[in-house]
C-alpha cells in the first residue's frame, strides 16, 4: 500500500546556483538545498551558462533537499522550475550549441545580464513595431529576440545547428518531461509573444528584423502553456537523477522574478493589487505590479497579459545591478574586508555610522546606480553609473559612507521606479520584498524610509521557491487554481513602517537623485 503523494519539490535557478526546497500544500516549507554552478565572461558585456552543468545543480540540489526532508520520493506529486530570463541554445538531438566567442558547445546559454546584443536592440526598437507598447517602448538588450539575432549574424556556424531555443525555465522542464512546452510567462515577458492574443508571435516582426527563420531554428510551439498546467511527468531517466518518481508531474513554470512575484502578490485580492507590490531583489532587483488593468508605462516592461497572475496584466520594472553593484563596490576598494562575511562587516559599520551620524551620514556622496545601465524607467542600457563627492578619504570609513551611499541609489532608482507607476495608475503604498536584499539591514530599514512606504516581509523568506511551489502544487491537482494555491501556501510576516524623521532627508535626497539624471544626460548629449 503506497502512502501519500502530499509534497512538491520547487526549483529556482539563478544567476550562479540552484535551490530545491520540498513544500507541503499549506506552503510550509520542509527542507532546502543549494548548487552551485559556473558562469563564462569571455568578452565584456558577454556572460554564459552551461545547461548541462545547470541541469546537474538541479539535480544535485533536489536530491539533498529529499534526503534533507527526510521523504520518499513517492511523497512528491509535482515538480516545477523558475529560472533566469537566459536562452538555452541545443541542436536536433537535444545536445548543446556554442553561443559563445569561444566556440565551446560547454557554453550554450546566454545569460540574462549578457549585454552583448546592445544594436540588436536598438535595431529591433527603431522597427516600431506594436510589440514595443508592451516592453515599455524599448527593446533591452536583456531580452531574447536581441541575442538571437545577435548569434544569427555573428555564430552562423551554431546557428546552422540549432534547433531548439528554450527560455532556462522551459528547457529544465523540456529536460524533465522531453516534452517542448513554453511558459506563457517566459515567452510573453522576453519573445515578445502576445498572449492576449492569438495568435501570440508575430511574425511579421521576425521577418522585419532577419529572423524569418526563428520559427525552425528555436522550436517554437505555436501557443504557450498557462503557468501551473501540466507539462508531463518525469521521464525515467530524469526521475533518476533527480531522485523521484516517473508518475511526478512537471508544472509549467516562470521566470524566477515572476515567481516571487506570484509568491508574493498571488494571494491578494484584487481590489488591493493596485496599491502593491513584489520587489525581489538581489543581484538584480525585479519590481512586479499586477493590475486587471492594462498599463503601458515608458521604460516599464509590460504590459504582459497572465505572465505572472492568471487574469491580471502585469508591469514589470527593473534594475539591472543591485546586489552585483554593492559586490562591485568592495571588489573596488582598498580596505574591503575579504571573506563570506564581507557585506555583514561594512554593514555593521554603516550601522555603528548611522547611530552616530543620522541619515546623512555619507557626507555628501551620492550615487547613481546605473553601472550596468538603466533597465526601468529611463530604459536606457548604455547608462553608466556615478558617484558625487569622493575625497582622498581612503579608510575603511571612507567605505562604509559609499556602501550606505549606494545602498540609498539603488533604494532611490526603486522610487524612481514606483512614481513612473504611480503616474499611470498605480497607486502604490505596500512594497512586498523578498531576496537577497532582506537580509542586510541597512537595505531593508531603506526600502521603508527612502521610498516612503510600507515594506512587507512574507512568512516565507524565500517568496520564489514559494511561488513555484504553487505552480507545482497546482500542476500535481493539490489545488484546484494557481490562485488557491497561492493564496493557500502564502502567509503574512512583520511589516517595516517609513520613519516620519526621516522623510525630509529623503525627499530631498530623491530631488538630488533626479537632478543628478538631469546632469548626466546633459553630460552625454555633448558631443
Amino acid at each position: 500500500m503506497t502512502g501519500p503523494s502530499d509534497l512538491v519539490v520547487a526549483v529556482d535557478v539563478g544567476s550562479t546556483s540552484a535551490r530545491a526546497g520540498i513544500f507541503d500544500a499549506g506552503g510550509q516549507r520542509l527542507a532546502r538545498a543549494e548548487h552551485p554552478f559556473a558562469t563564462a565572461r569571455p568578452l565584456p558585456d558577454h556572460a554564459e551558462h552551461g545547461s548541462d552543468e545547470i541541469w546537474a545543480a538541479v539535480a544535485a540540489a533536489v536530491r539533498a533537499a529529499l534526503t534533507a526532508a527526510r521523504v520518499a520520493p513517492a511523497r512528491v506529486a509535482g515538480l516545477a522550475f523558475d529560472a533566469t530570463c537566459s536562452l538555452v541554445l541545443l541542436d536536433a538531438e537535444g545536445r548543446p550549441v556554442s553561443v559563445s566567442s569561444t566556440g565551446e558547445d560547454r557554453w550554450n546559454v546566454v545569460m540574462w545580464a549578457d549585454h552583448r546584443a546592445i544594436a540588436e536592440a536598438a535595431e529591433i526598437t527603431a522597427t516600431g513595431h506594436r510589440v514595443l507598447a508592451h516592453v515599455g517602448g524599448v527593446m533591452s538588450p536583456e531580452m531574447e529576440l536581441p541575442k538571437l539575432l545577435w548569434l544569427k549574424r555573428h555564430a552562423p556556424n551554431a546557428w546552422a545547428r540549432a534547433a531548439l531555443a528554450l527560455d532556462l525555465a522551459d528547457f529544465l522542464a523540456w529536460r524533465a518531461t522531453g516534452r517542448v512546452v513554453v511558459s506563457a510567462c517566459t515567452v510573453t515577458c522576453k519573445w515578445t509573444y502576445l498572449n492576449h492574443e492569438t495568435p501570440g508571435w508575430q511574425h511579421d516582426l521576425f521577418d522585419r528584423i532577419g529572423l524569418e527563420d526563428l520559427p525552425r531554428r528555436a522550436g517554437l510551439p505555436q501557443k504557450a502553456a498557462q503557468i501551473g498546467s501540466p507539462a508531463g511527468t518525469l521521464t525515467e531517466a530524469a526521475a533518476a537523477e533527480l531522485g523521484l518518481t516517473t508518475r511526478c508531474m512537471v508544472g509549467v513554470g516562470l521566470i524566477d522574478a515572476h515567481a516571487g512575484g506570484l509568491g508574493l502578490l498571488g494571494g491578494v485580492e484584487e481590489s488591493e493589487l493596485d496599491r502593491r507590490i513584489a520587489v525581489i531583489a538581489g543581484t538584480s532587483t525585479c519590481h512586479m505590479a499586477a493590475s486587471p488593468a492594462a498599463r503601458p508605462i515608458p521604460g516599464v516592461w509590460g504590459p504582459y497579459f497572465g505572465a505572472m497572475i492568471p487574469g491580471m496584466w502585469l508591469n514589470e520594472g527593473g534594475q539591472s545591478a543591485t546586489g552585483a553593484l554593492l559586490d562591485h563596490i568592495l571588489d573596488w576598494h582598498s580596505q574591503a574586508p575579504a571573506g563570506a562575511d564581507r557585506h555583514a562587516r561594512v554593514v555593521a559599520r554603516v550601522e555603528e555610522l548611522l547611530a552616530a551620524e543620522g541619515p546623512a551620514m555619507a557626507g555628501g556622496l551620492m550615487v547613481l546606480p546605473d553601472f550596468h545601465g538603466n533597465r526601468s524607467p529611463l530604459a536606457d542600457p548604455s547608462a553608466r553609473g556615478v558617484i558625487h563627492g569622493l575625497t582622498l578619504d581612503s579608510s575603511f570609513d571612507s567605505l562604509a559612507r559609499l556602501y550606505y551611499a549606494a545602498c540609498v541609489g539603488i533604494v532611490l532608482g526603486t522610487r524612481h521606479i514606483l512614481d513612473a507607476m504611480d503616474a499611470a495608475g498605480y497607486d502604490i503604498r505596500v512594497l512586498h520584498l523578498t531576496g537577497g536584499h532582506v537580509a542586510n539591514p541597512v537595505l531593508l530599514r531603506l526600502y521603508a524610509d527612502a521610498t516612503d512606504r510600507v515594506v512587507t516581509l512574507p512568512r516565507e523568506p524565500d517568496s520564489v521557491l514559494l511561488g513555484i511551489a504553487a505552480a507545482a502544487a497546482t500542476a500535481a491537482g493539490l489545488h484546484a487554481s494557481l490562485r488557491a494555491a497561492a493564496h493557500a501556501m502564502a502567509g503574512p510576516g512583520r511589516e517595516i513602517m517609513p520613519t516620519p524623521q526621516r522623510q525630509a532627508h529623503f525627499a530631498a535626497e530623491y530631488r538630488r537623485f533626479l537632478l543628478m539624471q538631469e546632469q548626466r544626460r546633459a553630460l552625454d548629449a555633448i558631443q
